[in-house]
This record gives C-alpha cells, structure tokens and sequence, in this order.
C-alpha cells in the first residue's frame, strides 16, 4: 500500500469525522472503526475507487442494485458499488454491517471498544489481510480517532452543530448546501465575504441554487483532477466546473469554447493538458 502524507490523512479526518459519528450514533458502529476503515480502505480518499466510486470502504456488488464500478482487486475486474457522494458510502457501510449476520456479534460490544471491534472485523473476514486488526488499531491510536466515541457518547451532541466540510477529487473543499441554508449562511459561518463564495463558484447575484448544490469555500484550480471529463446528456460547463473543481473559464479557454456554449452529450473535454 503507497504511503500517504500525514496532511493527507488529517484532510480526510477533519472532512468525515462527523459523518462517521452521525453514523455511530444512528448505527451503533464506533466512529473511530468507520474512519479507521475509510483510511485504510480508501487510501485517506485517494484510492481509485474512492475517487471515482466514492466508494471509501472497498464494498463490492454482491445483491447491490445501484450503479457499479469493476476494479482489480483479490481478482481482476471485480464489480463495486458507486456511490453519488462519499456520505452515502459510509451510510451503505452501516447498512451493510447492519444487515450480514456474520458481523451481527460485533454488535453485542460495548460502542466504544475499538479493539474488539478491529478483531472482530478481521475475524468475520472483511478483509484478506491477516493483520487487518491490528493497522485498524493502530490507525486509531496514531490518530487519536477514539476521541470522536467519547464525542458520541458522551450525549452533548455539541458535534452536530456546523456545516460538514468535503473534499473533492481536486483536493478542494466543499459543502453540500442544505435546504435551509443560504450563500449568505455560508459566507457568514466560514468567515467569507459573499463576493467571494460567488466568485469561488462562478455564479451571479442573481443565480437560483438547487438544495445540494456542491459549494466551494476556496478558488477552484485551473486544471482538473484527470485529463479529461466525458459529457453525459444534461451536463453543462458550469455544473462540469463545479464537479471537477475547474474554474469555468479556464474550462472553456482549455476546450476552445465561447464562454455560454454548451458541450454536446460524448466529447472529451479537456481538463488538464493542451490539445496536439
């Protein structure tokens, strides 16, 4: 397994700490197991399948309906689950722990034994590895991961309030916009001008925001995470720039493009790189 900056792996704990003890606290699953898995699993997010899947903890197909991804892993080409957003990942993985009989003992722990449930992990076979326990624990106590149980247990839920920031494939950082939250929320909670979060995102005074919306809280870059991104039928330059977290006019500069042209469902666009 390729080694990882330490910056790297503090840029995933910061991002899905809450998710994981959302997802303890619904689940009963210790958010020090979830995230010390989704490290592991996921290279601190920078897996493939992680990157193009969100799927952050290696959970293949098996009776999965949704979309698929086929990656090399104990076998060529084996089928994964895809994921639209990491935060349905890490809910799957609760789902899936949940609902297989072979891991129901783990629940009968208390919620804060990690080691136990390291053990357990490794021994009810989700991973090949014959040490998976033991770099579960260690990941957890090198990173002090255990701090997030307390959290959850100590019942406060102090850790709930604040908006959970993401990180994308382009290593920027991200909000989802919720329902009930404006620009104005979001400038106001990271202490940004407003000016700016439009600038960040290539939008106007006046543009109508979805609920969902992918928010960036800093400059998207210049060029994009891989070469080239594949129009599907429904994308436009703005929604692919806020995807790929490409500025929108160095997306149309790169491609040739007349800033309000639209790209036709199939061409390649450039993300990165000059045509030859």
């Amino acid at each position: 397994m390729a080694l990882h900056s330490q910056s790297a792996r503090q840029i995933y704990i910061d991002t899905y700490d809450v998710v994981a003890m959302r997802e303890m606290k619904a689940h009963k699953i210790p958010a020090s197991i979830t995230l010390a898995q989704g490290i592991l699993e996921s290279g601190n997010g920078q897996s493939k399948l992680a990157t193009k899947a969100n799927n952050h903890f290696g959970i293949k197909c098996h009776d999965w309906k949704g979309a698929k991804v086929y990656h090399d892993d104990d076998r060529k080409n084996e089928c994964f689950r895809k994921y639209k957003k990491a935060d349905e990942s890490y809910r799957d993985h609760s789902t899936f722990l949940n609902t297989r009989s072979r891991y129901a003992f783990l629940f009968d722990l208390k919620e804060d034994d990690y080691k136990g449930w390291a053990r357990g992990l490794q021994k009810a076979g989700y991973a090949t590895s014959k040490t998976y326990g033991k770099l579960l624990i260690r990941i957890i106590e090198e990173n002090d991961l255990q701090q997030f149980d307390e959290k959850v247990l100590k019942g406060t839920e102090d850790w709930l309030s604040g908006t959970v920031v993401m990180v994308n494939a382009n290593n920027l950082k991200y909000i989802q916009l919720d329902e009930d939250q404006s620009l104005e929320d979001i400038a106001q909670e990271f202490d940004l001008k407003l000016d700016k979060i439009l600038d960040y995102n290539d939008l106007d005074w006046d543009d109508k925001i979805a609920a969902n919306s992918k928010i960036y809280i800093q400059p998207k870059k210049t060029k994009g995470p891989v070469k080239t991104y594949v129009v599907k039928s429904g994308d436009t330059m703005h929604g692919i720039s806020q995807e790929m977290g490409i500025k929108l006019s160095s997306l149309y500069s790169r491609n040739k493009m007349r800033v309000g042209e639209q790209p036709k469902a199939g061409r390649a666009l450039l993300l990165r790189g000059n045509k030859k």
